[in-house]
């Protein structure tokens, strides 16, 4: 049996794993494409770019191990999710940038329908909130604004699609337009009950059917690669996710209740919740996990919109560090943050507030703050964010969490891992593989083409790399987060809403 090559595209870059049986990482390729910013509040990707990334990730990762195109099994891929293109079927050229889901653009138009009294209905349907960081009204704004775009899109001839779709497409030189149910219930058009893009929900918001992807299970044969168009493999792929979803698979958090975070450029909290979908009234996204064998599973999910994106931030806008690996050194060199509070609200803020008018603040500065204060507090911000979905989610889900699952790249850092437990007074367990999205994809790939047999070998697979159990004291602990609250209220009294 050959390697599982895993298609991880990002926020910021592509990865690309080779993934052998017994679920060791064979090889990694990466390639970081570009983020544009046209206007403030906006944020934009090449689709093209994002392929050529696919494509040298994908070749660095096959150098590295010495593979033979042939010796691919199956390929998986995962993706940013909610990240909206639109592209040309004939020759499959994009019609224009993709809509980024950290995006705000469409924040009026949100605000327009909610008045409308259109949220209720949506939410009931997708689980969803109507809020810019959604495929839909990304769309709405692209049918408005480029020209022609709607009465070519009603003739048929351009295809939208989150981004896996888009590299599906390029994997198959345009003979595969699908996505799977973990997608497309990103995007407010997908009837979370009745497992399919709605009409009712096309209507509302004036989407037409005719650039909707198909959508199949997470597990199964999506179709299979062009070797003339992707490294000369001819392989099956066999599993598609969203990155939160991927990562929920690959942290094997299979039974309700199990729970997992993910530091990324942003952060995302998901518990599974078994085949039912649990409507959240506080704040939280009700999600398709993935299906599988013909059963739909679902999660609870909180998203951070900025986590990891407010290190990089303290690195290319205010150059305090030259590279993200400077965060922890630096942060230990004080025991706390002298009072400081950084609320990175750089796109508003996500679950559970979901504010796009919030803007980034950082509060208690004195003359003795310094450079490593502001990096300790980033940190902690993630933390506390963190916290903030979870004591909602235990008491939506009615289950407390009894521990959770950490991965991504901020993961690496004690510093975080050891506040997150003492924060939520829970022990917080980081596996010693921690790119579980890609993990994920190659995961569910590999069990539709018979690398991996069950769920059960799967789970046999994961391995600890360190606990950290809560070590703060009850005071201690709920002074902070009292602090983190102060500061959560100044970042979302700062604009008035447009």
């Amino acid at each position: 049996m050959g390697a599982v090559l895993s298609i991880d595209a990002g926020t910021t870059g592509v990865t690309v794993l080779a993934i052998d049986e017994a679920g060791r990482v064979m090889a990694r390729g990466y390639r970081e494409f570009p983020q544009h910013f046209p206007k403030p509040g906006w944020v934009e990707h090449d689709p093209e770019e994002i392929w050529q990334a696919t494509l040298a990730a994908g070749a660095q990762c096959l150098h590295e191990a010495g593979m033979d195109p042939a010796n691919v099994a199956c390929i998986g891929i995962t993706n940013q999710r909610e990240t909206t293109v639109l592209w040309e079927r004939d020759g499959m050229r994009p019609v224009c940038r993709a809509i980024v889901w950290q995006d705000r653009r469409t924040a009026g138009i949100c605000q327009a329908m909610k008045d409308s009294g259109q949220e209720e209905e949506v939410r009931a349907r997708t689980g969803l909130l109507l809020d810019p960081y959604f495929s839909a009204t990304k769309l709405v704004w692209l049918l408005a604004e480029v020209p022609d775009l709607r009465r070519r899109a009603e003739s048929g001839k351009i295809a939208f699609g989150t981004v896996d779709s888009w590299i599906l497409a390029r994997l198959t030189a345009g003979r595969v337009h699908a996505t799977d149910s973990s997608n497309a219930s990103r995007t407010l058009l997908y009837d979370l009950r009745e497992r399919r893009f709605h009409p009712d929900l096309l209507a509302i918001f004036g989407i037409p059917e005719e650039i909707l992807p198909d959508i199949l299970p997470s597990s199964g044969e999506f179709g299979r690669t062009d070797p003339e168009t992707f490294l000369g493999i001819n392989a099956p792929i066999g599993g598609i996710a969203g990155d939160q979803q991927a990562a929920l698979f690959g942290q094997a958090c299979f039974s309700p209740g199990m729970t997992k975070n993910t530091y990324g450029t942003g952060s995302f909290v998901l518990m599974n919740t078994g085949t039912a979908p649990v409507p959240s009234r506080a704040g939280l996204l009700t999600t398709v996990a993935w299906t599988i064998d013909g059963q739909t599973e679902y999660a609870l999910e909180g998203s951070v919109f900025i986590t990891g994106a407010a290190i990089q931030w303290l690195r290319d806008g205010l150059g305090i560090i030259s590279q993200a690996s400077e965060t922890e050194p630096l942060a230990t060199t004080v025991p706390d943050t002298g009072g400081v509070y950084f609320v990175p609200a750089f796109t508003g803020l996500g679950a559970p507030y979901w504010d796009p008018h919030a803007r980034g603040t950082i509060v208690g500065l004195t003359r003795g703050t310094t450079r490593a204060h502001l990096l300790r507090a980033a940190v902690e911000a993630m933390a506390f964010q963190s916290r903030d979905v979870v004591e909602v989610m235990s008491a939506e889900a009615a289950t407390p969490v009894a521990e959770l699952r950490v991965d991504g790249g901020a993961s690496v850092m004690d510093l975080l891992c050891q506040f997150q437990a003492d924060q939520l007074g829970t022990v917080v367990r980081r596996p010693a593989v921690r790119e579980t999205t890609a993990m994920g994809a190659a995961y569910l790939a590999g069990l539709s083409a018979g690398v991996w047999s069950s769920r059960q070998e799967i789970a046999d697979h994961w391995a600890l790399d360190r606990a950290f159990e809560p070590q703060a004291d009850q005071a201690s602990r709920e002074s902070a987060y009292r602090g983190w609250k102060r500061a959560v209220e100044r970042a979302r009294n700062w604009a008035e809403p447009e």
